[in-house]
């Protein structure tokens, strides 16, 4: 059966040797399915055998129909990032433990790729969210986040406090460790350790979960997927926003955070037997009751 990815990118976490076998042992069997392979040019750096073009992200995005990820979520929301502007598909592919976005076994990676690129596979478009940062209503600082934006105190300091608002309506001021706005892919990461709730992947919506908040009565709320959510420092300490954990931008007393879904979206490739349910319960040491003996 002919496979529609012509063009596949094999991406590898950065400056970790230990990818570097796995990787070339797909390349050989890509190109035995006459697959074009290409290379990230970071993860070229540590493969002594230069057997395929090293290319940059942005040659990537406009060159592959498929890209590959060895590593672990956190190399998957990095890459994810970067490509959903060009909407390449990802397949994840985890060194130990299968993660939330990298589900598939490294022992068991090339069964399982032949018969996704046969065509059996599952797709799935996961939402992003674009934050952006104003000052003296300046533009200035801004960033894509599959997981999440978080608002956080720094090390050491007092609670912040911040007002918010949702489509231009005020909701309430808040004292706290911090405000995390997730998508339903960021649900079972930094909000699921604050108390938010999860979310299935397929749904387009917005949850806000308050870290450590002063008053009780503030609890995690679910917004529509276009809602436009506002954040207004009044005492900042040394107050931080962060996306998805990776860039971060220092916060002043007026700064306004601004969180909307962006028009990218990542999209994501699983084997045609994937369990979002399955993994969870993997994932979160979930376990069903005892069957009642016949």
């Amino acid at each position: 059966m002919n496979s529609s990815f012509k063009t596949i990118a094999l991406i590898g976490k950065h400056k970790n040797p230990e990818i570097v076998t796995p990787l070339l042992r797909l390349g050989r069997y890509l190109e035995s399915r006459d697959v074009e392979v290409l290379l990230d040019c970071l993860t070229d750096a540590n493969v002594a055998e230069k057997k395929y073009p090293a290319v940059t992200m942005d040659e990537i995005g406009v060159r592959a129909d498929l890209a590959i990820v060895l590593g672990g979520d956190g190399t998957m929301l990095n890459i994810a990032r970067k490509l959903a502007p060009f909407n390449v598909p990802l397949v994840g592919i985890n060194q130990g433990r299968l993660g939330f976005l990298t589900d598939l076994s490294i022992d068991s990676m090339v069964e399982t790729l032949g018969a996704m690129l046969d065509g059996r596979y599952v797709m799935e478009r996961r939402m992003l969210l674009y934050v952006e940062v104003t000052r003296n209503n300046s533009s200035i600082f801004s960033a894509l986040a599959l997981n999440d934006v978080a608002v956080n105190r720094g090390i050491g300091g007092n609670m912040i406090e911040f007002e918010v608002r949702i489509n231009g309506e005020y909701v309430y001021s808040l004292r706290s460790d911090g405000l995390i706005v997730a998508t339903p892919t960021g649900s079972t990461a930094y909000a699921l350790s604050a108390g938010g709730p999860i979310l299935h992947p397929s749904l387009d919506l917005i949850a806000l979960v308050p870290v450590s908040p002063h008053t009780l009565s503030n609890r995690p709320i679910v917004v529509e997927p276009d809602a436009v959510v506002e954040i207004l420092m009044h005492r900042t300490a040394v107050a931080r926003v962060h996306s998805d954990s990776h860039s971060h931008f220092d916060l002043q007393e007026h700064d306004k955070v601004v969180v909307r879904r962006s028009p990218h979206e990542a999209t994501l490739l699983h084997s045609s037997d994937h369990s979002y349910y399955r993994m969870l319960r993997e994932k979160l040491g979930w376990s069903g009751l005892p069957r009642n003996p016949m």
